[in-house]
């Protein structure tokens, strides 16, 4: 694999429909942070069903169009088996390979084990995650392994941390500690905001509510999350990924050929195109959307939740809805959706 992409690179193909999608690989961490947005655990769920496995990754692997494929979970290195099979099958195909990690796999004292040696070089990114929260399970020393693990490996590296403190400090403290004064030449940094999902519901508090014309459209609909264990949504909404929200917003796979089916019916989805193209504000103002108008929202997924509550239950909302998102449809009018 020769392209590495930044940062500005896999957000870019976030927004941009059908060129990269999340393989979700497993429920367990060992890790244990205690502002997990997923609750993540040494026990939970993993790929145990290797016939849907290899389904998911067969399916993905044959989307039109794809470029990218980001790895994430829970902690994707937790799956020795699986992790390298889906690897080993997406490079193969070509296409461009982002992984979210703890690092928590290297040794304290330098180095990875061969398995993780191995499947690195077939990785074009890897995002390494630190922060208060990690550093009890993943020190400093065995961060900086990780860093020079990835970095020998030939992969790009963003650092994340989170947008509090002394994040920013701290992950280019480490940086530097790996590769000297000009670690810039290997990786970059980001700073994400703490997210109020999972077990990060009771450690981070509720910045501000918005109003439903005050959130903008979704724009990352064009990058739909596929389950290791079958399960197909719209976006990477952490609470849907783990079960939480609107039925309608995951569809069961079970056959290759189920994953492009249910992501292009997704894309015709009328109020998923709605929130795509005029957001949670401009189905507020259709028919039998007043109590979304009315609502108060942390997000754009908390108002897309509460207008699917509402288009289930009101006949002529859904009827309002299905008009506007086939005109918008009709016109190409979406935002991150194509």
């Amino acid at each position: 694999m020769e392209r590495r992409p930044t940062l500005a690179d896999t957000e870019a193909a976030r927004r941009s429909a059908g060129e990269s999608v999340l393989l979700y690989i497993t429920d367990q961490c060992p890790v244990g942070c205690a502002h997990c947005s997923v609750d993540a655990r040494a026990d939970g769920g993993r790929v145990v069903d290797w016939d849907v496995f290899r389904d998911v990754v067969a399916g993905i692997r044959e989307l039109p169009g794809l470029r990218s494929v980001a790895v994430s979970g829970g902690e994707p290195f937790a799956e020795q088996r699986a992790l390298p099979y889906a690897i080993g099958e997406f490079a193969a195909a070509g296409l461009e390979t982002v992984v979210f990690t703890s690092g928590y796999w290297a040794r304290e004292n330098g180095g990875a084990p061969a398995w993780v040696r191995r499947v690195l070089p077939l990785i074009s990114t890897v995002f390494l995650s630190t922060d208060g929260f990690h550093q009890g399970g993943v020190s400093g020393p065995r961060f900086v392994s990780a860093l020079r693990a990835v970095r020998d490996a030939g992969s790009h590296i963003v650092v994340q941390a989170l947008d509090e403190g002394d994040g920013a400090r701290d992950a280019e403290a480490l940086l530097d500690t790996a590769f000297g004064p000009d670690w810039d030449r290997w990786a970059e940094t980001k700073l994400i905001t703490p997210l109020r999902y999972g077990r990060g519901s009771g450690v981070f508090a509720i910045r501000r509510l918005h109003t439903a014309g005050a959130l903008a459209a979704c724009s990352l609909l064009g990058s739909p999350t596929v389950r290791y264990d079958g399960v197909a949504i719209p976006c990477c909404n952490e609470a849907l990924i783990t079960g939480h929200g609107p039925a309608e917003l995951r569809t069961a796979v079970r056959g290759p050929a189920d994953v492009a089916a249910a992501l292009s019916g997704f894309r015709r989805d009328a109020l998923l195109t709605v929130m795509g193209s005029v957001g949670p504000g401009g189905a507020a103002r259709l028919p039998g959307f007043e109590a979304l108008g009315e609502g108060r929202f942390e997000n754009v997924c908390g108002g897309c939740w509460k207008a699917y509550d509402i288009a289930r239950t009101s006949p002529a909302a859904a009827r309002a809805v299905r008009a506007l998102g086939g005109m918008l449809a009709t016109t190409g009018e979406t935002s991150g959706r194509g």
